[in-house]
Formats: structure tokens, sequence, C-alpha cells
């Protein structure tokens, strides 16, 4: 649903898939999303989904975070925002998406059109005869 990409840190370059809300994130090894960087407390942040307005990051008391460059506490995530947290960046982005398999509805699609040419062509030899 979610989509964590490390910009800096030990997982630099790697992405992490947020499904579960609320999210926290931080130092703790019960955390949802571990991360072990300076500056990162043990419980920093808590990702979660406030519908309808999005997904909301919540900073802890005394917890020092920035969106987009800018002091930051609590409010709404925009997609490609960027987060610091202590030395961490991460980009916030929308997870891409999982097409569900169409080969049994395509199939049968292409079953029907031959079926139905098949049925014009039985009709056109039985006009004609």
């Amino acid at each position: 649903m979610v989509q964590l990409q490390f910009l800096t840190g030990k997982k630099a370059g790697s992405a992490e898939s947020v499904r579960r809300f609320p999210c926290v994130i931080g130092r703790a090894a019960e955390a949802d999303l571990p991360v072990q960087e300076d500056g990162v407390w043990e419980r920093h942040c808590e990702l979660s989904f406030q519908s309808p307005h999005g997904f909301q990051l919540t900073v802890q008391p005394q917890a020092l975070a920035t969106v987009n460059g800018q002091p930051f506490e609590t409010g709404r995530l925009c997609n490609g925002d960027l987060i610091e947290i202590g030395a961490l960046k991460l980009r916030f982005w929308l997870a891409e998406t999982r097409q569900h398999s169409l080969r049994l509805r395509e199939a049968l699609t292409w079953l029907a059109l031959a079926a139905l040419a098949l049925g014009q062509v039985a009709l056109i030899y039985w006009l004609l005869r």
C-alpha cells in the first residue's frame, strides 16, 4: 500500500512496503519498521492511515523530524515527500499495484468470439442450402 524508500543509511537503495497501519518507525526491536541509524529514537514516529484524509505521520514529543526540509510534528503525507528522522532519509511513495491475472477472462472472451464466428458460419451455410 505504501512504500518507504531508504535514501541514506545502512539500507540505502532499498525499499520497504508498509501494509499494516499504524506503523511505528524506530530503533526498538518491536517497531514495525526497525532502523538502526544515528539520531533515531526507540519509537521515533508513527505512520497511520486516516480515512478520508490519507496518510499521517506523527512524531514522538521531543523527537526531531522534517518533511521536505520543514520541521514536523504531525500532519498529512503526500506522494514523494522526503522524511528525515535523525540521520535517516526516507522517500514516501504509494506502493506499486499488483494486477490480478486476467487469463481466464481473456480465454473465455476468445472462446465466445470463436463460438460466435462458428455460429455465423453455420447460419450462413444453413441459409444457403
